[in-house]
């Protein structure tokens, strides 16, 4: 009677943890990881570009980089102008995008 009522008690913890644990579950596979992918792609792209290559920044700024630092960018805008820019301030989605259309 007594591991009938132990085995009862545990049941009751897992069923009240459980929905816990599915939440966190979903919460990491639907938020957590996806933010992770798109960073290491970030990070990649950033890592991949040269002189020459055309960009845009997160402020919207288009250009095509002159000169590369370690932690930097000196990107030439329109008329001789340059600008010096963080490597993560370079767009990855408005970049590629920015690559399609003068492809195609």
């Amino acid at each position: 009677m007594t591991t009938t009522i132990l085995l009862q008690f545990s049941m009751q913890q897992v069923q009240s943890f459980l929905p816990m644990v599915l939440i966190i579950v979903v919460f990491y596979f639907f938020m957590i990881r996806p933010q992770m992918q798109k960073a290491k792609d970030h990070k990649k792209y950033v890592q991949q570009l040269k002189k020459g290559d055309k960009v845009i920044t997160t402020s919207g700024i288009h250009g095509k980089i002159v000169d590369m630092n370690d932690t930097t960018f000196l990107i030439e805008v329109e008329s001789g102008t340059k600008i010096r820019f963080d490597r993560s301030a370079v767009s990855l989605d408005a970049s590629k995008a920015l690559i399609a259309t003068t492809k195609s």
